[in-house]
C-alpha cells in the first residue's frame, strides 16, 4: 500500500508535465505522409494543436485524465509487484549464497538489494548481480503491469488524437462528436472489434515495457549502488573503526 500509494501521488504530478508531450507525439505519429521537405512532424502537430480554434490549451491538456486512467493503475501495479519481485530474489539469493550468521544478522523477511549490501560489509554484491536481480524483477512486474493495463492504454490513445483526417478518419471524428470520453470509445471500441480490440497491440506492448522497465530500473540500482561503494562516509555514520 505504501509503494501504491508513492508511486500513484508522483504520476499524478508527472502526468501534468507529461500530457502535453504525449499529444504533440502521438498527432506527430499519425500525420499522413507528404511533402513536407524538412519540416519536423511534431512542429507541424504543434501548429496543428495551436490553431484549433482558441482551444490550445484544453487541447494539449485533452488527454490528461486518459494518460492518468492509463498510466496509475500501470504505476500502482508495477511498483508493489516490483518491490515484491526484488524482495524474494534477494532473498533466495542470499539464503544460498550467505553464511547462517549473516542470516540472523539481516533478518528473515524480505530485504532489499541496499540492505543486503549495507548488511553485508566488504562481501557487497556485485553491479552485475544488483542489476540482474533489479531487471528481472523489474521485467517480470512491468510485464504484467503492462498487460493489465493495455485497454485503458487503447483508449488513452484514441482520445488524444485530433479529429478529422490526423489518421483516425471518420470513426475519430464521430466519437469527437458524441463526446470523447474514455467511456464512451471504450464502448465504440467493443462495439467494433469486441473485447480483442481492447488488448490490440498488447503483445509488443508487454515486450517493450519489459524490457524497458528492466533496463531503467537496473541500470538505476547499478549506477546507485556504485556511487554509493564510491561515496565518502558522513559524519552522521554509526560504524567506529577497528
Amino acid at each position: 500500500m505504501v509503494h501504491a500509494l508513492a508511486s500513484g501521488s508522483a504520476e499524478l504530478a508527472s502526468c501534468v508535465v507529461l500530457t502535453p508531450a504525449e499529444v504533440i507525439k502521438q498527432n506527430a505519429q499519425v500525420l499522413q505522409s507528404g511533402p513536407r521537405g524538412r519540416q519536423s512532424a511534431s512542429l507541424e502537430a504543434l501548429r496543428m494543436v495551436w490553431g484549433s480554434d482558441g482551444r490550445v490549451m484544453r487541447r494539449l491538456w485533452s488527454g490528461y485524465s486518459a494518460l492518468v486512467a492509463r498510466n496509475l493503475p500501470f504505476t500502482a501495479l508495477h511498483f508493489p509487484m516490483f518491490e515484491f519481485f526484488r524482495g524474494h530474489l534477494w532473498e533466495r539469493r542470499h539464503r544460498r549464497g550467505r553464511s547462517l550468521d549473516e542470516r540472523r544478522r539481516i533478518g528473515s523477511r524480505p530485504i532489499s538489494g541496499d540492505r543486503l549490501q549495507a548488511a553485508s560489509g566488504s562481501i557487497a554484491v556485485s553491479l552485475i548481480e544488483v542489476g540482474a536481480v533489479t531487471g528481472a524483477a523489474a521485467a517480470l512486474s512491468g510485464a504484467i503491469a503492462a498487460f493489465v493495463t493495455t485497454p485503458t492504454d487503447v483508449v488513452k490513445t484514441r482520445m488524444m488524437l485530433l479529429d478529422g483526417d490526423a489518421g483516425v478518419g471518420g470513426r475519430q471524428a464521430q466519437q469527437g462528436k458524441a463526446g470523447n470520453t474514455g467511456f464512451r470509445i471504450a464502448k465504440n471500441i467493443l462495439r467494433e472489434t469486441g473485447v480483442h480490440g481492447l488488448f490490440r497491440g498488447a503483445i509488443f506492448r508487454i515486450a517493450w515495457t519489459a524490457l524497458g522497465s528492466g533496463l531503467y530500473l537496473g541500470s538505476y540500482e547499478m549506477a546507485k549502488s556504485w556511487l554509493k561503494a564510491d561515496s565518502p562516509p558522513t559524519g552522521n555514520t554509526e560504524h567506529t573503526s577497528a
